[in-house]
């Protein structure tokens, strides 16, 4: 099957023909950079290096464009409240979001443009409006004329009539109708500002990201992404500038994702349950967030709860469990190379299948977990080591998770590493300690020497009624938490 995806623009899941084959052009919105980022953020940036990755994985030649908004209102405000400039505020959260988003694992897009350095593409492209009949300058601020483009609210397929009879024009505005947008905005005290043929002023929101993207991809290109909460006003604008300045269609295929809702409540900072990715990742680690955002489609909303949280932990952690066992035994066997396997084939078949689907993650960690059960499931049988073509089958799936999981931006830690740093994580969260159990294991050890095998029974009850899970080798007795 090849990829199909859901378009906004048309409502429905359709092939995906790339305007120029074997080539993507993709633009994300990126964030206004006056704060740190939330749950939110990290879902939607999220999404994206996925899609990213898995068209890269799929043969394609991705350009990937994401943003920097470093002028806004919010940003004049926070700069103007902490005593510095704008652009010192714009560029410490401009850090604190790369750094965010590394820790998230996210790769970096091919360009990463700043509204600021795209100024004369931005006046350019207002000019462009204006000789075509589509804005207005009044007294050095310049509006989009919504009425002048036939097509406006093809993206969110609202009602214009409806829209406007609720509308009203803001004092000190200047447009002549209530759903017409700045474009550009006349310069005010203590706000930065550039030079242009209507004043010094600086760009409205939307324009950037039209003037940025045709910058670097073209007037018109193939994706269009970012949050539900951008399809109105943010893209239906970008689609009415992009259009009436080039006169062509500007993108063939918007996605969104879906919100992201805490406790099952919308995120909200008045609500108490707002939290920022460097919160999250002071309890988990960064991993199991990704995990945790994959594990659900990409258009459904996701809650974010402690529950699902720890859920994803537990679920990532089996991986690791399967992978870790797989390299021990793996490192104590011949392996050879000349037996044809299918099982890895296979699964990397129902991976695609599952991607190819409009990206559907969550049916693709479905069918990881079935391939990490298949190779458990051979590790088991007796005298595995001896049976060439069973090895042979586990190494293909242990190579394959590895591979598909790095499609995905998972299973890139050290097994034991990262198995050690989430049973502490997880302990932390229980009322026993590391120490408790060693000295319990102790305890254990010393009854089944005495032969005092009801005791050690007793212990072995004990730890489990505390969610705790012995496992005895030929090495001694290690433990993992249930």
């Amino acid at each position: 099957m090849s990829l199909r995806l859901y378009n906004t623009l048309t409502s429905t899941k359709e092939p995906f023909t790339p305007l120029q084959p074997g080539k993507v052009g993709m633009y994300v919105c990126g964030v206004t950079v006056y704060d740190y980022c939330h749950i939110g953020h990290a879902r939607a940036n999220i999404v994206f290096d996925i899609i990213f990755r898995y068209l890269k994985y799929s043969g394609y030649a991705v350009t990937y464009v994401r943003n920097y908004t470093d002028v806004d209102d919010k940003i004049i405000q926070r700069a103007n409240e902490r005593g510095i400039s704008s652009t010192e505020l714009a560029q410490e959260f401009i850090q604190a979001f790369d750094e965010d988003m590394a820790a998230l694992g996210l790769e970096k897009p091919t360009i990463e443009p700043k509204a600021t350095e795209h100024i004369d593409e931005i006046i350019n492209m207002v000019q462009q409006l204006i000789d075509a009949g589509k804005a207005y300058a009044v007294d050095g601020d310049v509006y989009f004329a919504v009425r002048s483009f036939d097509n406006y609210l093809k993206l969110s397929k609202r009602n214009l009539d409806d829209m406007q009879a609720g509308a009203r024009i803001a004092p000190g505005e200047k447009k002549r109708d209530p759903m017409d947008f700045a474009l550009w905005k006349g310069a005010k005290p203590d706000e930065p500002s550039w030079s242009s043929p209507w004043g010094e002023g600086r760009p409205g929101w939307h324009i950037e990201c039209s003037a940025m993207s045709t910058r670097y991809l073209g007037e018109s290109f193939d994706i269009h992404g970012g949050g539900k909460d951008l399809i109105f006003p943010h893209h239906e604008n970008e689609i009415a500038q992009s259009e009436g300045a080039s006169g062509k269609p500007f993108v063939k295929y918007w996605v969104h994702n879906g919100f992201v809702n805490v406790n099952q409540e919308k995120m909200s900072k008045s609500l108490g349950n707002f939290f920022t990715i460097r919160d999250i990742l002071q309890q988990y680690d960064p991993e199991v967030v990704r995990f945790f955002i994959l594990s659900a489609h990409y258009r459904s909303p996701i809650d974010f709860s402690e529950q699902n949280l720890k859920e994803s932990r537990s679920g990532l952690s089996r991986f690791y469990e399967g992978l870790h066992a797989a390299a021990e035994v793996l490192s104590q066997c011949d392996i050879d190379s000349s037996i044809a396997t299918t099982e890895g084939e296979e699964l990397k078949e129902r991976f695609r299948t599952a991607m190819d689907d409009d990206f559907n993650t969550a049916q693709a960690i479905g069918f990881l977990f079935d391939g990490a059960r298949a190779m458990n499931r051979l590790m088991s049988e007796k005298k595995f080591r001896k049976k060439a073509d069973k090895v042979a089958a586990v190494n293909s799936l242990h190579q394959t998770l590895l591979e598909l999981g790095g499609v995905l931006g998972i299973f890139g830690s050290d097994p034991a590493t990262w198995l050690e740093r989430q049973k502490m994580a997880a302990l932390a969260d229980m009322a026993i300690s590391a120490e408790e159990i060693e000295l319990k294991i102790a305890q254990r050890l010393q009854a089944r020497a005495d032969k005092d095998f009801a005791l050690s029974d007793s212990i072995r009850d004990q730890l489990e009624t505390s969610g705790i899970m012995l496992l005895d080798n030929s090495e001694g007795t290690s433990w993992k938490i249930r």
